[in-house]
């Protein structure tokens, strides 16, 4: 069962609201709004979804690379690369 099951309600609304946020800003080009006002939101809409990803990487780490570690072996080892390669995907966008 994925970690941020107990979340799961709450990130499906952050989802929704940022869904909504980037039909905005579709309707915002198609009207042909002031380029800055349009980056704004598209700043606001990328922060959202970065604080929902490093919501979901808090919970994957305190669970499945927790609960990996403490049962050791080669699974210990393919979750702490699985997050380390996670985190470096999130360093990068």
């Amino acid at each position: 069962m994925p970690g941020y099951t107990d979340n799961k309600d709450d990130y499906l609304k952050r989802l929704r609201r940022i869904e909504g946020q980037v039909r905005g800003i579709a309707k915002m080009v198609d009207e042909d709004k002031y380029c800055i006002d349009i980056l704004t939101q598209v700043s606001a809409a990328t922060k959202a979804l970065q604080s929902v990803a490093l919501g979901l990487l808090e919970e994957h780490l305190g669970g499945c690379v927790v609960d990996a570690a403490r049962a050791g072996g080669p699974e210990a080892d393919a979750k702490v690369k699985e997050a380390a390669e996670a985190i470096a995907r999130l360093v990068r966008s």
